[in-house]
């Protein structure tokens, strides 16, 4: 660029310079150069099309932190986790952290397991998948058995971070279906999918359909009359991508975690209910039987051995310096407070979308501060959650409408995640939106009320 273009162009008000005036190339590189700020403008204004993030009651990612995080968030942004060479002091925290996971999730021996951080709770899971695989894998061939055709029992509204695990690492799922009479894997007929060559059981704390916790406590239970039956000892991988940040705080009676027994590890995502931005999740292991040492690397730090385990290499060390200003800044009194705010608002939301005409509840929002609710059987229709969803949409709102998992895929129901940053104060305008919504859709189609409702709020 010539300099008295550069000048011209440092001169003109920016939507007035070459880029802002013009057509750029949008699937290969311009020839020329463009000003820091215009390129910083026509970036921010596309982005500026997207959704505001605070609105979306669909994601389970934090949208909110405070101004010192973001501070710290830009201070640490360049750092690299698996650097823990050059990078100490962070590697220093990220073993704090799964160890403080580890106690609050009542681990017998931290000193005697491992953890690590992870790029979010789907790369968490997978490396829980291959803990067990791989060790089903040493107790095979040490027994002089086959080690092909391994499966993992699962429910069939698990996360998708499940059957990448399965289709990846060439694990056959066992799916356990959910039904109007079991909505979540309870040990129901388990028998009938536990055989010799399952690597293990998988338990949700949180389920992303409808928030329900899976019974940990029940699935063992099963599982223990299945070895007492058949000799075989099954594990089980807690996904707590949620769950495993609410129950410990606002649930604290609930046994789901390193209390029960034939718990292996637990997963989590500190950017959801960890309250950090997008970018972390843990792991952490009973003790280190329970992860082969084949899974684990080795590298020199500060002259010691610091374990390394992890599907990426280069990623974010920011996020796991945000998840130890989160436990130092709000320990477990803040924790509780936050969560139980978020469960709050949730049982308000859900209390009060119950009580309109067209609506049941599936859930309630008293595990995680997740609800859904389907369409009131005989209702309507002549209008679906899809035209709520589409006409809350235009008021910048994004409340999901979906099918349920495969055997209730008849089922649509719509839901809201409430987390930290969504306000009563903001959920009252969710709600009033709802009902304004609700109505214009009635006042369009007709409504076909249920004998005695006159209206969709007469209750």
């Amino acid at each position: 660029m010539a300099d008295k273009d550069y000048q011209r162009m440092a001169l003109s008000p920016v939507f007035n310079r070459l880029g802002e005036q013009s057509s750029l190339p949008r699937h290969e590189m311009a020839d020329g150069m463009l000003l820091p700020s215009t390129a910083y403008q026509i970036v921010h204004d596309q982005a500026m099309l997207d959704g505001n993030s605070r609105l979306n009651m669909a994601t389970f990612v934090s949208t909110y932190m405070d101004k010192e995080a973001q501070l710290l968030y830009m201070q640490t942004v360049d750092k690299n986790m698996i650097d823990k060479d050059e990078y100490p002091a962070t590697a220093e925290i990220e073993d704090r952290c799964w160890r403080i996971l580890g106690n609050l999730w009542h681990n017998p021996d931290v000193e005697n397991s491992i953890g690590t951080s992870t790029i979010g709770s789907s790369e968490a899971c997978m490396l829980g998948g291959l803990a067990l695989k791989r060790r089903w894998q040493t107790k095979r061939k040490a027994e002089g058995k086959s080690t092909e055709a391994p499966n993992l029992v699962l429910s069939t509204a698990v996360q998708v971070c499940w059957e990448k695990f399965c289709n990846y690492f060439e694990v056959e799922p066992r799916w356990v279906p959910i039904t109007e009479d079991h909505l979540f894997l309870d040990g129901h007929d388990l028998e009938k999918y536990v055989d010799e060559n399952t690597i293990g059981v998988v338990a949700i704390m949180g389920q992303t359909y409808t928030g329900a916790y899976e019974p940990v406590e029940e699935i063992a239970a099963k599982l223990d009359q299945i070895q007492a039956d058949t000799g075989l000892d099954v594990n089980i991988h807690i996904d707590g991508a949620s769950g495993a940040m609410i129950a410990p705080f606002c649930q604290p009676e609930l046994n789901w975690d390193f209390r029960v027994d034939r718990v292996a590890s637990i997963s989590t995502s500190g950017h959801k209910f960890g309250l950090v931005y997008p970018g972390v999740g843990w792991i952490v292991w009973r003790d280190k039987d329970a992860l082969p040492e084949s899974l684990i690397f080795h590298c020199a730090y500060l002259g010691g051995d610091m374990p390394t385990l992890a599907l990426n290499f280069s990623r974010p060390g920011a996020q796991v310096l945000l998840q130890y200003y989160q436990f130092l800044r709000l320990g477990k009194e803040g924790y509780r407070e936050v969560q139980q705010g978020s469960l709050d608002v949730a049982q308000y939301l859900s209390a009060s979308i119950a009580e309109m005409a067209p609506f049941e509840l599936v859930s309630k929002g008293d595990t995680i501060p997740v609800f859904a609710w389907r369409m009131r059987k005989g209702y309507t229709d002549n209008w679906t959650l899809y035209d709520l969803q589409d006409r809350l949409r235009m008021k910048g709102w994004q409340v999901p409408a979906y099918p349920l998992a495969d055997d209730l895929a008849e089922v649509t129901v719509q839901r809201i995640v409430v987390r930290a940053g969504l306000s009563k104060d903001l959920a009252g305008s969710l709600l009033a939106d709802i009902k304004t919504e609700v109505e214009f859709l009635e006042r369009l189609t007709g409504p076909m009320p249920t004998e005695g409702q006159t209206s969709a709020f007469h209750h």
